[in-house]
């Protein structure tokens, strides 16, 4: 049974062989007849590709001799046409050196006849030289002096006779006009301040209120502040509370309207009932009493000043500068002693006395509303006189009493001296002390610009100047060009009231020690 078994195996692994090996061959026969089909492919194509490709070399051939014989041609025109131009410009060329000698030939012969004639005028010079220099010699022999020591002394003695006379001419025309005119200006100046009087008042933009207690800021900022926002949007004033004990201070530049608030508050106070409803009513009441202050004010400058015919609205706008100050002096103090001053003024001089103090009552009209209409108060000033139906002569002083115009009439002069006049009044207007300060310091800082000055005081509140002179620089008549000189150039680069003083001293001195 065994034997059997290995028997069927070892038939079964010899079929098995058997029919692997005739496999083998049958796939090895495929395998060949696919090869050589692919060989005889491959061949085809190759040949194709061969005759592809001579016949695109031949292509390519003809297109390179065209494009060749294309750019030849192109190129042979070119060289042509490059050399067509080339032989004009040589033309040109040799055309434009022929001018060019001829030129150069021309400017030779200019230049050989300029060096001849600069020969000419060299000998010219020299034969000059040689007579001025004989002629100098025999100047120099009769004189004694040398051409520079006679240039010298010829230079000083004109210098000297010059100094004196323009020293001694200047000294007779201020005398002149000191003795003509400064009686008649001192008398007519001190009438018209002796007759005017005029109330001053300190320049501030605040006014302080004064409260029984400090609980008093509580109640009047309110719940919330309600109570001191009504107050400053009924007025357009400001309410600064602060640590300064039992007072508050109203800020508002409009003095109007800081009259109003503080009117109103210092009522609110006193009554004790602090509430927005109170509040506006009180404010009402303010309102009422200050245009009434404003209309009798502004009657009471027509009064006094005895002008009729003003317009009731101008008469309203004089009123409210009774709460308007300028550098400290209250504006209608000021437009009414400006109208005073005008009128005297004109009387002493035989003009309209009316028209100028009219004039000079609405000179500054325009500081009235400076706060509520854009523009200077001189512009501003002679629109409302236009509006108003003032005359021309009013107008054009209004107009021309800061030189905004040139001042065409007497009455303009006249309001012009009237305003500067009060203003420099002593005692009519305070100024910051900065730039008190800086004007001292500016007039010493010109003064000691001059040449020979050694040193300068202002002195008397910057009304006068003191001035050492160095005297080895400046003579006794040159002090008073030099005093001129410096007056006029304070005037021209320094802004101040009134007038100012120069006064020079020259002191000569000589020390020596006894031993």
């Amino acid at each position: 049974m065994l034997q059997t078994i290995i028997v069927a195996i070892i038939v079964a692994i010899i079929c098995a062989v058997a029919f692997f090996f005739v496999g083998y061959q049958y796939r090895k026969n495929e395998a060949e007849k696919e090869i050589g089909s692919a060989e005889q492919e491959a061949t085809r194509i190759l040949n194709e590709a061969i005759k592809d490709a001579e016949s695109k070399k031949r292509e390519a051939l003809v297109e390179a001799r065209e494009e060749i014989h294309k750019e030849r041609s192109t190129y042979e025109q070119e060289v042509k046409e490059r050399r067509a131009e080339l032989t004009k410009q040589e033309r040109r060329l040799q055309s434009k050196e022929e001018t060019l000698d001829r030129k150069t030939d021309a400017i030779e012969r200019k230049d050989e006849k300029l060096q001849n004639r600069l020969a000419a005028a060299e000998r010219t010079r020299e034969e000059i030289e040689q007579i001025k220099a004989s002629q100098q010699e025999t100047l120099e022999r009769i004189s004694g002096l040398t051409a520079e020591d006679a240039k010298a002394y010829l230079i000083h003695q004109v210098e000297d006779d010059v100094t004196h006379e323009e020293a001694v001419k200047i000294k007779e025309v201020k005398a002149k006009f000191k003795d003509e005119a400064e009686t008649y200006a001192r008398e007519a100046i001190s009438l018209a301040i002796q007759r005017c009087a005029a109330d001053q008042v300190a320049e501030v933009a605040v006014s302080v209120v004064p409260l029984p207690n400090d609980e008093m800021k509580g109640r009047i900022i309110g719940r919330e502040g309600r109570n001191i926002r009504t107050l400053e949007t009924l007025t357009g004033a400001e309410l600064i509370i602060d640590d300064t004990p039992e007072a508050i201070t109203i800020s508002c530049f409009d003095p109007v309207r800081r009259e109003i608030t503080r009117i109103a508050l210092e009522r609110l106070i006193a009554d004790g009932r602090i509430h927005p409803a109170r509040i506006e009513e009180m404010v009402e009441k303010a309102k009422r009493e200050v245009e009434s202050v404003i209309k009798a004010e502004g009657e009471r400058a027509v009064f006094e000043t005895n002008i009729h015919g003003i317009h009731p609205e101008l008469v309203k706008l004089l009123g409210r500068m009774h709460y308007r100050t300028s550098y400290g002096q209250n504006v209608l103090s000021h437009s009414i002693e400006v109208s005073h001053l005008a009128g005297l003024l004109a009387a002493e001089l035989g003009a309209d006395v009316a028209t100028a103090k009219r004039a000079g009552l609405l000179h500054d009209i325009g500081k009235s509303v400076d706060h509520e209409i854009e523009g200077s108060h001189v512009q501003i000033g002679v629109d409302l006189a236009r509006r108003y139906k003032e005359n021309e002569y009013v107008v054009h002083a209004i107009a021309a009493h800061h030189n905004d115009v040139e001042p065409q009439t007497i009455v303009a002069c006249l309001v012009q001296a009237a305003d500067a006049i009060s203003a420099a009044r002593p005692g009519a207007r305070r100024e910051n002390v900065e730039s008190y300060v800086k004007r001292l310091e500016k007039l010493e800082e010109i003064t000691s610009s001059f040449k020979g000055v050694s040193k300068a005081y202002a002195i008397q509140a910057g009304r006068e100047v003191r001035v050492m002179i160095k005297p080895e620089d400046v003579s006794e008549d040159q002090m008073t060009i030099l005093a001129r000189d410096i007056a006029k150039k304070i005037e021209d680069e320094l802004e101040y009231p009134g007038q100012i003083k120069v006064h020079l001293i020259r002191e000569v001195t000589a020390v020596e020690y006894a031993k």
